[in-house]
């Protein structure tokens, strides 16, 4: 077995490649080997993610000096590759990689293919075994993609609370960072001093990708969940951090006691076996009336940005109904992070090979 294994990202000089690179710099069991873009191909990567890099954060050495090089499958032998293209680039690249390599996507452009896992580790763990079904792609990798960051935060704190008492119905309303539209973003004169209440295709995304991760294995295909979901989304003046208001009906009688007992407790296979992206406690729940808050919050837990912080959780219009606010970081948790943490979890159970 390698010392560690080598691997290589798909769209490294942009918002989320920055994140990418922070969480791999140190990482114990993955070494960086190729950092891909289109626009500063044969640059170091110091110059080269200057363009987009909004970051404190300083790679070392090693990274800063890789050369950029273009998308070339074919050529570049890794054990696998992380991708955060653009939806039109990844629906291009993709494939071509997946072809070849083991291949992790926080791109939407296969996130609903009916063979294509939609992975949050600790929700739906098993939804890997639909790569199965690629090799009757004549794929020798397979292609696992991960949510758009406003359903990952939300499916976080839905799950534990579906499981326990079976939620009927969700209602909810985000409020989301300006980095959850990629570099340049919003432009300045339309965001500062302003709220906006459409987000182009995220209310439909948080609908059926919500289907799709709550969803039943059955064979070799997934069950999509039965419950009903609206979602209004709202882009704020925030640099990261994506806020949820969420009101849910259940079966089952609900307390908020029980809900915040519900969700404190919840961990999943990630911290089973202590993965190193996987936060100690993946929703943290805040007991103070005006928290979380996004200077405050979104850092949160043993990994920061990795845990999704839950508060005001309140009852609902009647025993069968409850309010909360929840808050998560939308390119660590919510892209990045998550993404890596789904790489760890098929290295540590051995889905990397087919």
């Amino acid at each position: 077995m390698k010392e560690k294994l080598e691997v290589g990202i798909l769209g490294a000089t942009g918002m989320v490649g920055a994140e990418y690179i922070r969480m791999l710099a140190n990482h114990p069991w993955f070494k960086l080997k190729y950092v891909v873009a289109k626009r500063t191909v044969g640059m170091k990567f110091r110059d080269a993610k200057k363009g987009e890099w909004v970051t404190s954060y300083e790679p070392p050495s090693e990274i800063n000096d890789l050369i950029v090089q273009a998308a070339e499958p074919e050529k570049q032998q890794a054990d696998l590759f992380f991708s955060c293209l653009p939806t039109d680039a990844a629906k291009e690249l993709e494939p071509l990689y997946a072809k070849i390599l083991p291949t992790f996507s926080d791109a939407s452009a296969y996130r609903m293919e009916p063979d294509v896992p939609l992975i949050i580790p600790e929700i739906n763990p098993d939804h890997w075994s639909l790569i199965k079904e690629q090799t009757k792609r004549g794929w020798k990798g397979f292609l696992v993609t991960g949510p758009n960051c406003t359903s990952i935060g939300l499916n976080v704190t839905l799950k534990p609370l579906n499981d326990e008492f079976k939620i009927k119905k969700v209602v909810v309303s985000t409020m989301q960072a300006v980095s959850g539209a990629g570099f340049p973003g919003v432009p300045s004169m339309s965001i500062l001093d302003n709220v906006i209440p459409y987000i182009k295709d995220e209310e439909e995304k948080v609908y059926i990708e919500t289907q799709k991760i709550l969803g039943k294995m059955e064979g070799n295909t997934i069950k999509p969940a039965s419950m009903d979901i609206a979602a209004m989304c709202h882009r704020v003046p925030t640099i990261d951090g994506h806020m949820e208001s969420v009101y849910i009906e259940t079966e089952k009688r609900i307390t908020p006691e029980e809900a915040a007992e519900a969700l404190r407790s919840f961990k999943g296979i990630p911290q089973e076996l202590k993965l190193p992206t996987a936060p100690e406690n993946p929703i943290i729940v805040r007991e103070e009336p005006d928290r979380p808050q996004t200077r405050l919050d979104r850092y949160a837990g043993s990994v920061p940005g990795m845990s999704v912080v839950v508060g005001r959780i309140r009852k609902g219009i009647d025993d069968h109904s409850l309010r909360y606010t929840l808050l998560s970081h939308n390119t660590i948790r919510g892209a990045a992070g998550n993404t890596i943490l789904t790489v760890e979890m098929f290295y540590k159970e051995g889905w990397l090979k087919l």
